[in-house]
Formats: C-alpha cells, structure tokens, sequence
C-alpha cells in the first residue's frame, strides 16, 4: 500500500526541478521566461459507438482542431516549434498525427511527436511542450489531447507468462473494470456512496451544458457538413433512484458496486492548448489565458491504480510549495466512482471545489483527450469566478498517477 513516508522520501525532493517557483507569491509572479498558455479550447465529447463523432477517426478530430487552433489563436502556423499529441488506442498515432497536422495548414517543417501515458496523455502533452519551452529548445508549441473510444476501444493487452507471473505484473494489465472493483473492496467504497458522487457530476455537467457554460470552452468544428458544438455524452435527468437501480457492470468482481451510472463515460473528442514564453507571447501579442507552473508523476500499486491523485496531488503541491486550501479549483477525473469517492475524501478537499462542473461521469473520459480537456475546462471556470489557482489530477491504467499546477491570468483586479 502507499506509504505515508512518499513525500518526504529523498526520491520525490530529488525529482524537484530548481526552476519551480515554492509560494504562492512565487507561484504568481511573472516573469518572462514563464511558460503561458495563449489558447485553450476543445471539441465537444460524444458518446461511443452511439454519438456525433462515433465514424470520425482521430486524426481527422485533430485535423479540424488544428485548422480552428490556427484560426482562433491567430498564430503563424511557421512559427511553431513543436506539437505533441496526447493519444491511446489508435494505431500508428504518429504517422497520423503528422498528417492532420500537414493537411491542417501547418508546413512540414514543423516536427510532431506523440505521447502515451494513458489517461494523462493529454497533461503529458502539455508537460512535453512546456519543458522544451524551459529548456529553451523551442519558443512556441501545441499540445492536443485525442481519442476515438468508438474507433480504437481499449485493446486487451497480452503479457508473456514469465511476466505475467509477477504477481504485480499480471495486475497491471488486468481490465479497469477490476481496478474499481479492487479500490470498492481494499478501501470500503460502498455503492451508496458512489452513487452520490455519481449523482454530483451528472447533476453539475447537466446544468452547466444546460446553462451553455461549456459553449465557452468548445470550439465548434464542422464535420462532414455537420457542425458539432455540444456535449452528447450528458444525460439529463438522472437520479439518485435511476443510478441505484443500475445493474453491476462487472458482477464476475466482487463487490459489483460498478454500473454504467458511476464510471466514467466512454467517449470520443479532442482538446488543444497552446504554449510559448510569456515575452514572447507579449511581442507576438497574445492574449494570455494561464501558466503552466509544473506536474508530477507517481506510481502505486497496479491493482489499486484509481487512488493515485492521493499520491500525486500532495506532491505537486509540496513541490510548489503550495498547501490544498490555495488552489481554488480541482479537476480530479472521475475514472470510477470508486476511485474518486476515496481520493476526495482521504485528500480532504471539499466537493464544491472539485469539478464544479462535473467530470468524466458524466462528460465522457477519451483517455487522450482527458488530461488535456482538464486544463481547458479549469482555465475556463478559473476565469469566469475570477479565481486564482487550478490544480488538475487523474489516475493512470497499470498503476500511475499525474497531476498538474496551472494559474488563471485572465483576473482583474488581482491581487495576492
């Protein structure tokens, strides 16, 4: 199990960059090297296999993300270094990515990359570009985040026996269905209580699509002659009666307290951010939206996979010097109900300020998309309550974890 001891383990305080500010005035400051984001926007989700994106492949969701990047962040697409694209399933991501960008407008001479960590391909994109930025390697980058759970679901993935008699090792690979059902009967999750925090994100996301709070972050992208500017995956209407009448969706596991109603949704869409200096964002003159300050990485066990922001939230903020009661807004993914009842409980962080707008549950989790669609969505509430600081997590398939510090610039009358 985790130990207590994880963050004062001379591991996590050699892992801390000399560069991360420590404070919040720190965390606040601006500089002109600072990595800035200049624009934050994604597609609307729709469900899998059933919803508006069911036949569009990944590369062409990114093909039109990229022509309305271009367009909404009136960027010189020559002027870009590098893109990184967060994505899971689909095969030869590369090759396809490349080409969307080519065919979106951008010239060959800008080079591509992509990037698997599972659900947090999308903050890794972000974490990429960002720390070429820092190094100094390049000066402007694009960071999507893409996923067709309708065209690439989860492939089931072989091990060799050697491997796979690793006890570990065998947990790794095993279908996430389990994960919730292990982290429901390690930490004594019962299915009432996942079933209120289901109830949460589908009554939030239902109001904030209701209220077009959402229209504020999605870019509207026209394919094959359909424009696609809201959210298929929200279910109206759902109660708490409707999601306790749910069947288990793996009755094989023990305890079966998983059902359609209290996992995240399967999805399909695409997310984008933009990275440069924030000097040179002031030359070129963009509008500056937020900072990146730093993420974390951790790694606990496989079987138990979902608590990771347990792990990977302390220590984001203690490398920032940052204690939970500074950040303002959370965006934890809500891989199970499971997994997100125990981390916001056993982090101590209130409801109110975890997804306010609710989470996978109910908008759908397209693993790449996920950890890049957070950000978006962050900045974007961030923005509208004049707030300060956004921290973003999420649990990662065979054991990770992954968290992000993020700072809205888009306040008025800021002060510390």
């Amino acid at each position: 199990m985790l130990s207590r001891n994880f963050l004062s383990s001379s591991r996590s305080l050699r892992a801390m960059s000399t560069q991360v500010p420590r404070g919040l005035a720190a965390v606040l400051e601006k500089k002109p090297d600072d990595v800035v984001i200049t624009f934050a926007k994604r597609t609307a989700t729709g469900r899998a296999k059933k919803g508006q994106l069911k036949d569009v492949p990944v590369d062409e969701m990114l093909y039109h993300l990229f022509k309305a990047t271009i367009s909404g962040a009136k960027i010189d697409p020559t002027k870009v270094d590098d893109i990184c694209v967060g994505t899971c399933h689909p095969p030869s991501p590369l090759y396809l990515s490349r080409a969307a960008a080519l065919a979106a407008g951008f010239p060959h001479t800008v080079p591509i990359s992509t990037v698997n960590r599972l659900c947090s391909s999308g903050l890794m994109s972000i974490r990429n570009i960002a720390q070429g930025i820092k190094s100094g390697e390049i000066t402007l980058g694009i960071a999507a985040g893409s996923d067709s759970m309708s065209l690439n679901p989860r492939p089931s993935p072989e091990i060799s026996a050697i491997v796979d008699e690793h006890p570990e090792a065998h947990d790794c690979v095993q279908p996430m269905g389990w994960t919730s059902e292990m982290v429901a009967e390690v930490f004594k999750v019962p299915r009432e209580k996942q079933d209120y925090y289901a109830l949460i994100s589908h009554t939030r996301a239902n109001e904030a699509s209701t209220k077009g709070i959402f229209a504020e972050e999605i870019v509207p992208i026209t394919v094959r002659g359909t424009t696609i500017s809201i959210d298929d995956t929200i279910r109206p209407g759902v109660t708490a009666e409707g999601l306790a009448g749910l069947k288990s969706a793996f009755p094989q596991w023990s305890p079966g307290t998983t059902t359609a109603g209290n996992a995240s949704g399967v999805g399909d869409g695409a997310a984008v951010c933009v990275l440069t200096t924030r000097a040179n964002a002031e030359k070129e003159g963009m509008e500056i939206l937020g900072k990146y300050v730093t993420s974390a990485v951790v790694s606990v066990e496989p079987k138990v996979m979902g608590i990771s922001p347990v792990v990977a939230v302390p220590k984001v903020l203690e490398m920032v010097g940052l204690t939970k009661e500074d950040i303002d807004v959370y965006e934890i993914n809500e891989a199970f109900a499971s997994q997100f009842a125990y981390c916001v409980e056993e982090l101590g962080i209130p409801i109110e300020k975890i997804n306010p707008n609710g989470g996978a549950i109910a908008i759908s989790h397209p693993l790449g998309m996920t950890g890049t669609r957070q950000v978006v969505t962050g900045l974007a509430e961030l923005k509208r309550k004049n707030k300060k600081l956004l921290v973003t997590s999420m649990c990662i398939g065979s054991g990770m974890g992954a968290a992000g510090v993020f700072v809205n610039e888009t306040r008025h009358g800021a002060s510390l």
